[in-house]
């Protein structure tokens, strides 16, 4: 009978195999999830689902070439599913093919007018084609349906801008802001119309408000820097060029200008440093060299002056002012022949044409700005902006963020589980020594060693088909068995293979055919409980009502503490089992025993913080997170940072 069962629930089944697909996208291990995926296609092509959540996988893997693929075979095995059109749509956004994404929401919206990210998300695909007309439809009618809808009222006014139509994009613009004074994108633009007219002050208190909102944005503070160099606030300016280039490092605008600012106040040598790391990024930008090459004049370094006139001089030979310069520089080292023909090309010109001189730096001159792809050496030293001011558009989607953000209330380290791999902490790789699994170790000699692990990694594709066919060999050997006792072994390995799979209801079956031939075993208990409640996770949010499991869950933990009463590990995954369900005392209580019997248990220490941080005690739980930073989780520090705040 045993050996029939056994037989029955290694068959391939093809729900089973979607579902655990599905489970291993939550748990974000796309990898394993394209694999459940395959195999479900393998076994039946003409199942709609396993093409749509392999597109999906893709899709999170940024493979949107396969993402797109796999939802128009979707699409042509069921044209009526909503779902697959939009993200069909958002991999075409991905590539580029906003056509292809307009004619995809065209259909969603047929299917689905309700829905306002579809309309949205058309909208900023036809605002990338310059298909204004239509884009500006398209914002009148999610406007006349969704009136409170602040983003619409500032992607209006964008598109009021991209038609040079300053005053309507103000006006809307005003709009969005009474609805929504916290839009940092919508204080951008607006400050970017303050620029388009000079308006600085404006532009400087806009910008303020969108740095407020969105600090890590550098282009804020390029452009707030030009706002206060026209204030002559020069001290504020050089702070904001200081800033960008702390954000991003390579920032070409914020390098250059803080350089030709570092100039106006006689900063010379770091000023260099700018110009220096300029080059490195446009090893041919003449406006740059000609600016390294008056700073190195000035301090002296006229060797390397030359070297930067000459190349300049070498591209532009009746740049009079940039030979009056190399002449200078040759007369000072003593080379007197090569000064000489300089100035004899001068004065040749001054014989032609009368050639003003070069304009040093006013305030007057401060105040002009030159794109960056115009090079004209007479503005070698204007401030630089972009060529055109570009806003990146967030597409709205129900998968956007969706996996990546569901442990944002969830930030708690996870439960210990067995794997065949061992556990890899920050600091360094070592064994958790428990007394069961060392005993299971020892007597039952498994094909590969079993560890206990703390977030495991994601398997990758060799690594996920070395289990899965370590799964089917122990499905083999456990349907030929005639021992129980052997059995139960082979049953807890293949278990183990589930686990690592997120085959979370294969794992827990197995587990339960151990506590039938062994109602002592306190791995399967304690498996049978982690199982259980990941899987629950996961039920949740599908919408699925896991009350009742979380139960069995529970009292799965508490069978494996009452035959192993001072495991750490156990006390520790019952106290994440509370913490799921928001009983942050319980979990503390829990928390409190595992530390009891294990003080370098960091996890523990970790968790129970932010246990005591859920439950009003912050001065208790940043004392914890302080100590599993000690102990090697140096995300506590980063936590404590949050809630410091």
């Amino acid at each position: 009978m045993l050996s029939a069962a056994w037989g029955a629930s290694a068959q391939f089944n093809v729900d089973r195999l979607i579902m655990n697909g599905r489970s291993a996208l939550y748990y974000e291990d796309y990898v394993l999830a394209i694999q459940y995926f395959n195999k479900a296609i393998s076994a039946k092509p003409y199942l709609y689902e396993p093409w749509f959540f392999r597109g999906l996988a893709k899709y999170y893997l940024d493979d949107y070439t396969g993402g797109e693929a796999d939802c128009s075979e979707a699409i042509a095995l069921n044209p009526y599913v909503t779902s697959h059109f939009e993200l069909r749509g958002l991999c075409r956004i991905k590539l580029k093919k906003f056509d292809g994404a307009v004619a995809d929401y065209s259909t969603a919206i047929r299917q689905d007018p309700s829905a306002q990210n579809y309309w949205f998300n058309r909208m900023l695909c036809r605002v990338e084609m310059k298909d204004y007309e239509h884009a500006q439809c398209d914002l009148d009618t999610i406007i006349q349906k969704w009136s409170k809808y602040a983003r619409a009222y500032a992607v209006k006014a964008e598109v009021f801008l991209m038609q040079n139509d300053t005053v309507s994009a103000a006006q809307w613009l005003d709009k969005s802001l009474e609805l929504d004074p916290y839009d940092g994108e919508s204080w951008m633009t607006r400050a970017n119309i303050s620029l388009s007219r000079k308006d600085w002050k404006g532009a400087d208190e806009q910008l303020s408000k969108a740095i407020h909102l969105k600090p890590k944005m550098v282009s804020n503070y390029v452009n707030r820097a030009l706002a206060r160099l026209n204030r002559n606030n020069l001290r504020g300016a050089m702070a904001d060029y200081d800033t960008a280039i702390d954000l991003d490092p390579n920032n070409f605008l914020a390098h250059y200008n803080r350089g030709l600012l570092r100039i106006q106040v006689g900063d010379d040598n770091r000023a260099i440093d700018d110009f220096d790391y300029v080059l490195k990024m446009e090893p041919d930008n003449l406006m740059a060299t000609y600016n390294r090459a008056t700073l190195l004049h000035r301090t002296g370094d006229l060797r390397g002056a030359i070297r930067d006139y000459s190349k300049v001089i070498d591209q532009y030979p009746n740049f009079w002012i940039g030979l009056q310069n190399r002449a200078d520089c040759y007369r000072r080292l003593g080379m007197k022949n090569q000064a000489e023909l300089d100035e004899f090309r001068i004065f040749k010109a001054q014989m032609d044409k009368h050639v003003g001189i070069q304009p040093r730096w006013t305030k007057n001159q401060a105040r002009l700005t030159r794109k960056k792809s115009e090079v004209d050496m007479s503005k070698y030293n204007q401030i630089v902006v972009a060529d055109e001011e570009t806003v990146e558009h967030e597409y709205e989607s129900a998968y956007r963020g969706k996996v990546q953000n569901r442990r944002l209330e969830i930030d708690y380290m996870p439960m210990y589980v067995l794997s065949y791999m061992p556990y890899l902490n920050v600091v360094k790789a070592y064994q958790v020594f428990d007394r069961s699994l060392d005993a299971f170790n020892q007597q039952a000699r498994p094909r590969h060693t079993v560890y206990l692990t703390c977030n495991p990694k994601t398997l990758e594709e060799k690594q996920a088909n070395v289990v899965f066919s370590l799964a089917d060999s122990l499905s083999a050997d456990i349907q030929a068995s005639t021992d129980l006792s052997l059995a139960k072994d082979l049953l807890l390995q293949r278990a183990v293979t589930a686990l690592m799979t997120q085959n979370f209801t294969g794992a827990a079956e197995d587990l339960t055919t151990c506590i039938g031939i062994d109602d002592q075993m306190v791995l399967a208990y304690w498996m049978r409980a982690v199982c259980v409640a990941m899987e629950n996770e996961f039920s949740a949010s599908q919408g699925m009502d896991s009350q009742l499991k979380n139960a069995g869950a529970l009292a799965d933990f508490d069978k494996a503490l009452q035959l192993d009463p001072d495991n750490a590990y156990i006390l520790y995954d019952r106290g994440n089992l509370h913490m799921a369900r928001s009983e942050y005392m319980l979990a503390i209580d829990d928390y409190t025993r595992g530390i009891a019997v294990n003080p370098q248990l960091a996890e523990a220490w970790f968790n129970r913080g932010l246990a005591y941080i859920h439950s009003g005690k912050k001065e208790e739980g940043l004392r914890d997170l302080s100590h599993a930073g000690e102990l090697g989780l140096f995300g506590a520090y980063s936590m404590m940072k949050k809630f410091a705040k």
